[in-house]
């Protein structure tokens, strides 16, 4: 049988999750060492580094047995995983923004059910979002900088992501809303759970012993 499989996510968690498994006595070094190797193998154990957003799919199907990601890409993906621990670490918040000018007017169309055109990398959440208020909202999906939409028209706000709010204020963005909270979770693939129970129980056990800032 392989190595117990782990999807690590690209970007901003990816040294934190590296810390974690490390504290956790896993091999992942070598993870640091080159940015272009996406597959390695260390020390009985198998590594897949992928983008955030790929990590639920790789652990869904079983090209992975457990995997790292963030639990605002679970929200908007609902994939069929188990959610096994929350590491505590890569805290961000998931927010409604507009800028500062027309923010006013963005909370009285909202209060009045009024249709409001939202940009947003997560249009599943932000559907989600306006319609447990009972409200109404035009999804503009975008995969790069969100923030610029408003700015030039293609939006009145935005539902994104934010760890310190720093690039929100350098847009002139304010938060109108938090929506959720975010941190890293580790997942796991249904079948694998009940097949390496062992594995990923031990390996459940050494991380939440050494969850950041535990």
């Amino acid at each position: 049988m392989r190595g117990l499989r782990i999807a690590v996510p690209k970007g901003t968690i990816f040294e934190e999750a590296l810390r974690a498994l490390e504290a956790a006595g896993l091999p992942v070094r070598m993870l640091r060492g080159n940015g272009r190797r996406l597959f390695h193998r260390a020390g009985g154990f198998e590594f897949v580094v992928s983008r955030p957003s790929d990590v639920p799919v790789f652990v869904e199907h079983g090209a992975a047995d457990v995997g790292i990601v963030g639990k605002d890409v679970l929200e908007e993906q609902e994939p069929n995983v188990m959610e096994l621990a929350d590491l505590g670490s890569g805290a961000c918040r998931m927010v409604l923004a507009a800028p500062r000018e027309g923010a006013e007017r963005v909370r009285r169309a909202i209060a009045h059910a009024e249709v409001v055109r939202v940009a947003t990398k997560f249009p599943r959440t932000a559907r989600r979002y306006f319609e447990e208020m009972g409200r109404q909202a035009e999804i503009i999906e975008l995969h790069g900088s969100v923030e610029l939409a408003p700015l030039v028209g293609l939006s009145e706000c935005i539902v994104d992501l934010t760890a310190t709010g720093t690039t929100l204020q350098e847009n002139d963005l304010e938060v109108l809303d938090e929506i959720s909270r975010s941190t890293a979770r580790l997942i796991a693939n249904r079948g694998s759970y009940r097949l390496r129970h062992a594995e990923i129980s031990n390996l459940l056990t050494a991380m939440e012993g050494r969850i950041v800032g535990g």
